[in-house]
């Protein structure tokens, strides 16, 4: 009897050490996030731009912000939100993500999350020589920093974990492939579509291990946009006999270009999953569900696709759209805001489409 007592003792001891080794493995695949640091460019910055010496590159001015609360104009590219202060809110961190350079930012702030972003940044040096905006290196070393700040705050124990269950964001490349390729091709002397994608990529995967040297775990890397759909670009299109003269429609050479940097971006993102099988790397597709908005914008309550609500809406963007041009009345009826940025609701729709395709992969 004592025997058959013993076995049952042994087997209901097994059963509970699975049971606990179980709930435990699972707690930890679904460690909610515990915040969102942002590294990019203008479809990601909050406001960083306002407090470096960058003329062109600033939306700290009307009529940007006037869906914003309080119609401020924050340094944000869009009438109002954009995607990281939606994906933060639908996570239950914050309303809106704060920009590191704004020393009014606390240190306790940092631990649900900050956008080191700058618009105008790029993954090609040549790039940071025309926008004068803070690059990739520069933004990881402000984290660096305000890993810093977060330790001195709270100890490195709580700062490490919530580094290693924060969601990393990382949105770059248009800014190359405007500047340097299409618009002012210096790099397409050099290149092909596809060589120089290999170049950006490479420079993207440096920051990423970088990153990922300091501590992050779950990264999330949007690809590129359907750049050729961009109304700038849809507007030089238009004026080059070549292509389709005076027809405002996409350039579809510009979205293959996009295309093919896509393809290599999510090769890359495998790549670092299989080397790092402990972290998780997620691609954030913007292509396709901006291109939707833009072919097919019924069901989204869009009515203009291929112009910006600003001023005339083919060209303006940054300083040229400005308080003396003219606004249209009702931004959420466009899929742009001026002629490169998406408006506050397209912005809802791309950060929409992250936290349903995306965000289960970081938790899995």
């Amino acid at each position: 009897m004592a025997t058959k007592l013993s076995t049952m003792m042994i087997i209901l001891t097994f059963i509970l050490l699975l049971t606990t080794v179980t709930l435990t493995t699972t707690l930890a695949a679904t460690q909610p996030i515990t915040a969102i640091y942002v590294f990019g460019d203008s479809t990601v910055d909050p406001g960083n731009n306002n407090y470096i010496p960058t003329a062109l590159f600033r939306a700290d001015h009307q009529p940007y912000g006037e869906d914003f609360p309080g119609r401020i104009p924050t340094g944000r590219f869009s009438d109002g939100r954009i995607a990281p202060d939606y994906i933060a809110a639908s996570l239950g961190l914050k309303d809106f993500i704060p920009a590191y350079l704004n020393r009014t930012v606390s240190d306790q702030e940092l631990l649900t999350g900050v956008s080191f972003a700058s618009a105008g940044s790029g993954l090609d040096d040549l790039t940071i020589g025309i926008t004068h905006a803070l690059d990739l290196t520069a933004q990881v070393n402000y984290f660096e920093e305000a890993l810093g700040r977060m330790e001195r705050n709270v100890g490195q124990e709580k700062t490490s974990w919530t580094v290693e269950n924060a969601m990393f964001l990382i949105s770059v490349g248009s800014n190359d492939m405007l500047n340097n390729y299409f618009d002012l091709p210096t790099q397409a002397l050099l290149y092909s579509p596809s060589s120089y994608s290999d170049l950006l990529i490479s420079r993207l995967q440096f920051i990423i291990q970088s990153l990922y040297n300091l501590g992050a775990r779950r990264f999330t890397v949007a690809g590129l946009p359907p750049l050729g759909c961009l109304p700038i670009q849809v507007s030089v299109g238009s004026i080059i006999p070549s292509m389709h003269w005076l027809q405002r429609v996409c350039v579809d050479q510009q979205n293959s270009d996009a295309l093919v940097y896509n393809g290599k971006l999510q090769s890359l993102l495998i790549g670092l999953q299989s080397q790092y099988p402990s972290a998780r790397f997620a691609y954030a597709d913007v292509y396709n569900p901006l291109l939707d908005m833009i072919n097919q914008p019924q069901p989204y309550d869009f009515q203009t696709t291929l112009e910006g609500c600003c001023g005339t809406g083919v060209l303006e963007s940054g300083s040229l759209c400005n308080t003396p041009v003219l606004t249209c009345s009702n931004p959420s009826t466009y899929v742009f805001w001026d002629a490169i940025h998406p408006t506050q609701a397209a912005h809802y729709v791309l950060a929409n489409a992250l936290t349903t395709n995306v965000l289960p992969t970081l938790l899995d």
